[in-house]
């Protein structure tokens, strides 16, 4: 049997993931802009970006609960859907 599933249709977990990466990369950016003036000498940037900087955990998070999901979905595919995990006779 194939799978039905089109190329460029999204599954379960793939909004999650896509918006994992994007808070996951602005916690990086404010990570980046947070730690440069430690570097260069200049005087640091107000407490606020250093919780900006915490963004980068709550991306993975976001990101791995997306894993997880498309995980869950495949599973439940390959059961057949049914939601049983016993065997039928």
């Amino acid at each position: 049997m194939r799978d039905k599933t089109q190329t460029n249709s999204a599954a379960a977990g793939d909004g999650l993931i896509r918006a994992g990466a994007i808070v996951f990369f602005i916690g990086a950016a404010a990570t980046l802009v947070t730690v440069a003036p430690l570097f260069l000498g200049a005087r640091p940037f107000p407490t606020y970006m250093f919780g900006l900087s915490m963004l980068m955990g709550v991306g993975f998070l976001i990101a791995g609960a997306g894993v997880l999901r498309s995980i869950a979905a495949q599973r439940r595919q390959a059961r057949g859907g049914t939601g049983s995990a016993a065997p039928s006779r």
